[in-house]
Order: structure tokens, then C-alpha cells, then sequence
């Protein structure tokens, strides 16, 4: 083999032997000038969109309104020829917003996504057999989106084992009368190191439309803060890239550690022209008005502080904490001033700030309940897939979820009711790692009806198997064993253990050590 002193030799005397306009451009080919002459810019959003082809698979960023790519989701829009989508994406906007758009023109025919949520028109089209809907565990989303652009046909994942999704009998269709017509396949399960895993299907896409804040003639992206979310992934993926930018600029003006998207996976770019839509504006209160708003009032405001302040005692000093919307983001008002903790939240934020001061709020800046958030000093932002990452390989020490059902041995039930479906967005990944990251509920005791909500066996489709470690209610807490059970460690003041048992379906022993709720 010839040495690379010999190979440089050789590669000198071959361009010696070249005419002049050759060494001309072998010197000039890996220059700026040369590589400037390739322009992924396209004059307007209907050009960039001409060719694309009724069913196909479209692969759109966003997450609730934020790094939403409008302007192209509105091009389609006007384009009613184009039918039979299959769009992947977190949740499918609100009526009137984001894809909500093609869900009304009814150019969408499947739905593949971790979130329903607030889209009453989408949630009706599912349950009344108009649409069809895979619904997916929010990071198991991001990673078959982002295994698809890297060449990975499927992954092994601790999401979603023992639920529906596992077992198939997730409904896919619904017929006019509400039955289901069609259920999920289920998946493939191996166990790695004693523990199950979830096999499941890279996601290809034959186009992604994907927001950015800069990009240039290069196709080389820039996202801004909780905006990059599921961008990156599902722009690496497509066969055709297209991305719209707030700013498009000449290649060198993003610095090159600050592209988030390379160029290589970008077909065009369009200029953005939609305005940036935030879906709940949520503004900084004093701590009084705050717990006011999320506690409510009279009997119920006292119950739920209670439980709250129980949860805030969970957090430790350098803890990375994941919490659920409602109650468990309340919890952080009540944490001692001398511990610090840093907030995780699942669409990419890492040092979650409080509520911003009205008229400060940022499209780009939202929490995983679709919130306006501000960022704490020294806080990073990253796409969903590698938000995921953190949350299943275990780098979260604490997760507080709120519940509707909980079994005798940690089962947990919070993303579905009959006739109901939201979705489960990340919570199966949250608790997917039990033995890494400590999983806290906090609910009332009982539902509205005055019925048990600590059961033997949960009723309502499972979250996640044998993860629920503590359990904070009004009346009780309960540490949970996985094998043996429930154990009372703490009962709210003027509360009896016979009080607990008359509103407590599963078994539980009392700890020798069982103390007064603390507060």
C-alpha cells in the first residue's frame, strides 16, 4: 500500500499534467466561491410544494403551535388535489391552526402522533371513523422519526411495555358508530439485561416540512429554543427536506457549531411568512394568585395544597426533575429557597424558568403543557429525540405525574378514559425506567363519584407497568413495593387509617414509623 507521502507526490505530478483551467479548479473546488453557487432557495412556497403527490407520508415539526412550518401547511391547504396524507407529528395543531388546517380539508387520512389533546375536531374525526390515528408514546415518536433519517430500520425501547401499545390493542380506526373497526399490530418483545423492550419501526418519510429560525443557501438550519423540538429529527428523515426560515441568510452568517440541521439533509428553502401562534399564553402571578389558579377554591384549593406541599418535599438538591401539567407544576413554589433544582421539560428545555411578565412572552418558548415559559440562567434547549433520550436512559432522578388510577403494585392509568382520547404524549416514556427515575403521583383519594382510585388492578389502559414508587393524596402516602405492595408511611393530620381503608380498593400495610403528612 503506498504510503500518503507517496500519494500526495502522485496527486502533485497528475495536476502538473493537467492544463491550467484544470489545476484552476482542482484548487478551487473545495473554496467558498464554488460552494456558494449551490442555492436551495425557492422563490415561494407553491413552487417549493409543485411536486408533491397525494398519498404520501408528511413529516411535520412542531409541537402544540410552537416551530409549527405554517406557511407550508397553509400552501397545502390550497392545494386540494394533494389527499390521502399520512402526517406524523406530535399533535395535529388546534381547529383552524397548524395541521388542524388539513385535518378539516380532509386531505389528511392518517393521523400518526403522541397527542390529541385540546383538538376536539380531531378528537371527534378519530372516534367517528373519519380518520385513522397510531397513537405513539412521544418519545418512541421522535425516535422512529429520527432512527428513519439515520438508517436504523427499528430500535428496542423500555416504552409502552405492558400497555396497549405493546399488546395491540391500541384502536387505529373507529367505524361510524363509534366501534372499532381496526386495532394496532403488537410488538415484538426481548429482554436485555432482565429487563423488557419494545420493538418498533423507524418511521420514512417522503417529505418533512420543518420551521427554522435562520437557514441558508446551503440548506444549513438554525432552530430557536423550545422550537427545535421535533424539527431536526423528521427533517434528517425525508426524501424531500423543505424548510421554511424567519430569516434566510448567506452562507457563513450561521456560525457552524450553531446548525442544528446540515445542509446535506435540506432539499429548499422558503422564506416563512405565517405568523408564530402560541396556544396557552400563561403569564407570571405572585405566588398567591398562582396557587389560586391551580389549586381552585374553598375544600379543593386545601386538599390539593396539601398534596402539593407533600410533593415539594421529594426534590433533593441537584436533582433534574420532570413534572406533569397541573398539580405537579405547582410544586416548585413550595420547595425550600436553599435547594436547587432543575427542570426538565420533554419538547426540549433543560433549566425551565417560571411564567414570563405579560407582554414578555415568546412563541418559542413553551413547556411540555403548551404553556409560555421563560428560561433560568445556564438552561439548554435540544430536540424532542434527544429530550427523550435523557428521560429513558434514566438521566431524570424525579418524575411527578398526576394520576387517574393506580394499582396495589405501582400500575399506572393516566392518559386514556373510555370514549376519551387525549394521548399519552411522553408520560410512557417518563416512567419507563423505575429503577432510575423515581416516579411520585399526586391525586385526590378519591374521583368525582367518591370512588377508590388506588385499586387493585387499574381499570383504564395502563401507562406504565410496576413504576409508580410513592403515592400523595389528600388523606395518605403510600410507599409502593413492587412485589409486596402497598405500605402507609404518612397520614394527613385528623385522619384516620380506618378513614383511608373506607376509601381505598387495594390492600396495604401500615408502617411501623407512620407519621403525620408532612408539610
Amino acid at each position: 500500500m503506498p504510503s500518503s507521502v507517496t500519494l500526495c507526490v502522485r496527486t502533485a505530478i497528475n495536476i502538473n499534467k493537467t492544463s491550467p483551467r484544470a489545476r484552476l479548479f482542482a484548487r478551487t473546488f473545495a473554496s467558498s466561491s464554488r460552494r456558494n453557487e449551490i442555492n436551495k432557495v425557492v422563490a415561494s412556497p407553491e413552487e417549493a410544494c409543485r411536486d408533491m403527490k397525494s398519498d404520501s407520508t408528511l413529516l411535520c415539526g412542531g409541537f402544540g403551535l410552537c416551530g409549527v412550518p405554517d406557511t407550508l401547511i397553509n400552501t397545502v391547504e390550497k392545494m386540494p388535489h394533494l389527499t390521502g396524507l399520512t402526517a406524523v407529528s406530535n399533535n395535529a395543531g388546534v381547529p383552524g391552526l397548524g395541521l388542524g388546517k388539513l385535518l378539516a380539508s380532509k386531505q389528511i387520512k392518517k393521523m400518526i402522533a403522541s397527542y390529541v389533546g385540546e383538538n376536539k375536531v380531531f378528537e371527534q374525526m378519530y372516534l367517528n371513523g373519519e380518520i385513522e390515528l397510531e397513537l405513539t408514546p412521544q418519545g418512541t415518536l421522535a425516535e422512529r422519526c429520527r432512527a428513519g433519517g439515520a438508517g436504523v430500520p427499528a430500535f428496542y425501547t423500555p416504552a409502552a411495555f405492558g400497555t396497549v401499545v405493546q399488546t395491540g390493542e391500541l384502536p387505529l380506526l373507529h367505524n361510524s358508530d363509534g366501534s372499532v373497526k381496526q386495532y394496532s399490530q403488537p410488538r415484538d418483545v426481548k429482554v436485555f439485561k432482565g429487563k423488557s423492550y419494545v420493538m418498533e419501526v423507524a418511521i420514512d418519510g417522503d417529505y418533512a416540512f420543518v420551521k427554522a429560525w435562520k437557514a441558508d443557501k446551503l440548506g444549513n438550519a438554525m432552530f430557536r429554543f423550545a422550537a427545535a423540538n421535533f424539527n431536526g429529527a423528521m427533517g434528517r428523515n425525508a426524501k424531500t427536506t423543505i424548510v421554511e426560515a424567519e430569516h434566510i441568510v448567506e452562507p457563513g452568517e450561521i456560525d457552524p457549531a450553531a446548525v442544528h440541521l446540515p445542509g446535506i439533509y435540506v432539499t429548499k428553502v422558503i422564506q416563512s411568512t405565517a405568523e408564530k401562534g402560541i396556544e396557552k399564553v400563561v403569564n407570571a402571578k405572585s405566588p398567591e394568585e398562582q396557587k389560586a389558579g391551580a389549586l381552585g377554591s374553598g375544600e379543593t384549593a386545601n386538599k390539593r395544597e396539601r398534596i402539593v406541599r407533600r410533593a415539594a418535599k421529594e426534590f433533593k438538591n441537584g436533582m433534574y426533575a420532570n413534572l406533569g401539567i397541573g398539580m405537579p407544576m405547582l410544586a416548585p413554589t413550595f420547595v425550600d429557597p436553599s435547594v436547587d433544582v432543575q427542570l426538565q421539560s420533554e419538547n426540549g428545555i433543560l433549566g425551565l424558568g417560571p411564567y414570563p411578565q405579560k407582554g414578555h412572552e415568546d412563541p418559542d418558548l413553551i413547556n411540555a403543557g403548551k404553556e409560555t415559559v421563560t428560561l433560568r440562567p445556564g438552561a439548554a434547549c435540544f430536540g424532542s429525540d434527544e429530550s427523550f433520550g435523557m428521560i429513558r436512559s434514566g438521566r431524570i432522578d424525579l418524575t411527578i405525574l398526576g394520576a387517574m388510577q393506580v394499582s396495589a403494585k405501582g400500575d399506572l392509568a393516566n392518559w386514556a378514559l373510555p370514549s376519551r382520547i387525549k394521548g399519552m404524549g411522553g408520560a410512557m416514556d417518563l416512567v419507563s425506567q423505575p429503577d432510575k427515575t423515581k416516579v411520585v403521583v399526586t391525586m385526590e383519594h378519591t374521583d368525582k363519584k367518591g370512588r377508590p382510585k388506588i385499586l387493585n388492578q387499574c381499570q383504564f389502559p395502563l401507562t406504565g407497568r410496576s413504576c409508580v414508587s410513592l403515592i400523595i393524596t389528600e388523606l395518605a402516602v403510600f410507599e409502593v413495593d413492587f412485589t409486596n405492595g402497598l405500605t402507609l408511611i404518612e397520614h394527613a393530620e385528623g385522619v384516620t387509617v380506618d378513614d383511608i381503608k373506607a376509601k381505598t380498593e387495594a390492600p396495604f400495610t401500615v408502617s411501623e414509623n407512620l407519621k403525620v403528612m408532612q408539610q
